[in-house]
């Protein structure tokens, strides 16, 4: 899991840049996409963080 957490925090950073590209191109399916996977995989990040702790705890 610490590395899906990794992976997926990576993938929240790249979408939030392409958000901020996607306003400066004003591309709005861009900025609609690269906003969703944000938000989901985001939220997947520090809800894990929140819930398991880093490193998860092992049950």
């Amino acid at each position: 899991m610490n590395l899906l957490m990794v992976f997926f925090g990576l993938i929240a950073i790249l979408a939030a840049v392409g958000t901020v590209q996607g306003f400066k191109q004003r591309n709005i399916l861009s900025i609609i996409f690269n906003l969703a996977t944000f938000v989901v995989f985001g939220a997947f990040v520090v809800l894990t963080i929140a819930f398991q702790g880093y490193p998860p705890k092992l049950h």
